[in-house]
């Protein structure tokens, strides 16, 4: 009976690490294809058309550098770096605050330029912050009842990066961080009256920010009804919904949308999932999804056969993974169905944007590092 469960480890393992690498190629080169087909219509300079091309390729090949290093790194580094990451992670947001450090672009501070390169630190800060508070839950998972030590640490740990991203203003990020950690919290088993009473003041707090800023208000109208200003706050959301209409059930073709044509702002990042329902229909719309879907359920397998081998930190840290992968695909293709008020989010491995491209590749080489550990390192250690 031994053999026959090692036997079937061995394949699940296999099975899970094979679908892991196909499913993050498969969505690698889609991203590749869209980005390119999102500027090749671009009336301008030929070689501008291949520029964002170019930068897209130059950020992929850095975020599987990153992946390489992470998916070799032992984990007991990861989780040493775990705080000097995240310090590194707030230094970096506040630096983006700095003048003359931080560049501002339509009204936002939200990235650094150094050397002619842009980056923009909220990325990286969000997998510090789940790095960290997997390494921190997992030391305190005895005391993890006491609220102080799990809600109340991690509460005034992830206040600074949430408070320094909403300095730039970026509300996306810091809820997509606090809702991530939110999870984790209830995965790492902290008490639900507890988990209940910190979502509900969340909860408060988000509308308090929602509320007190008029921009965040219209684009909360706007997202009701976004024909009643299709040419103000509705704009974007109007744009997109064209497009999906346009593409039916089988898409006008790669490469022969209209609405990328200076219709759609932020076509290539923002509003992807939109021009792949333009070009290849809805089917090709759910078949992203699809992907997507499948991605999160093989992150979340990985982190319950890390699990059974009895560690705890690999775990947390995949589950946190996925679940962010899992709430940024969503987030993203609700703002271009309309299901939610517009909000700049990329769609991770696939829309331009280098500092997304590259965290996300790095959070992935961490999720393969976790694959590649070895099923039965736990006994060892123990009959050692």
């Amino acid at each position: 009976m031994s053999a026959l469960q090692a036997g079937r480890g061995a394949v699940d393992r296999s099975t899970l690490e094979g679908g892991l690498l196909l499913l993050v190629t498969l969505l690698l080169g889609g991203g590749v294809v869209m980005v390119f087909s999102t500027q090749i219509a671009d009336p301008g300079n030929l070689a501008l058309r291949y520029d964002y091309l170019q930068k897209h390729l130059a950020h992929l090949v850095l975020g599987l550098a990153c992946a390489f290093i992470a998916s070799r790194m032992p984990l007991t580094w990861v989780r040493r770096l775990a705080l000097p990451g995240l310090l590194f992670a707030v230094l970096a947001l506040v630096a983006v605050l700095v003048p003359g450090i931080g560049t501002e672009v339509n009204g936002s501070r939200r990235w650094l330029s150094l050397l002619g390169l842009r980056a923009q630190p909220a990325e990286l800060a969000k997998l510090a912050m789940l790095v960290y508070c997997a390494d921190y839950l997992t030391r305190k998972q005895a005391w993890l009842g006491d609220w102080r030590i799990g809600i109340g640490v991690i509460g005034a740990v992830l206040a600074v990066p949430v408070m320094l991203m909403l300095a730039q203003p970026d509300f996306g990020s810091s809820v997509l961080m606090t809702v991530t950690v939110g999870g984790m919290l209830f995965l790492a088993g902290v008490k639900l009256r507890h988990f209940c009473l910190a979502g509900l003041l969340g909860t408060l707090a988000g509308a308090w920010l929602v509320l007190g800023e008029s921009y965040r208000v219209k684009r909360l109208l706007a997202f009701q009804d976004p024909w009643n200003d299709a040419f103000g706050s509705g704009f974007q959301l109007v744009q997109a919904l064209i497009a999906i209409g346009r593409g039916e059930w089988f898409g006008v073709g790669l490469g022969n949308s209209i609405q990328k044509l200076f219709y759609l702002p932020h076509a290539h990042n923002d509003f992807l999932l939109a021009m792949i329902g333009e070009e290849l229909g809805s089917v090709g719309m759910l078949c992203v999804l699809g992907l997507f879907a499948a991605l999160v359920v093989v992150i979340f397998r990985l982190g319950r056969r890390a699990e059974r081998r009895g560690d705890a930190f690999a775990a947390l840290l995949a589950r946190g993974i996925g679940l962010l992968f899992a709430l940024q695909v969503g987030v993203h293709a609700g703002v271009n169905l309309g299901l939610l008020p517009t909000k700049g989010l990329n769609l991770p491995l696939m829309s331009y944007g280098g500092s997304s491209l590259v965290a996300s590749l790095l959070a992935l080489g961490l999720i393969w590092n976790i694959a590649r550990q070895p099923e039965r390192a736990p006994e060892r250690r123990r009959q050692s």
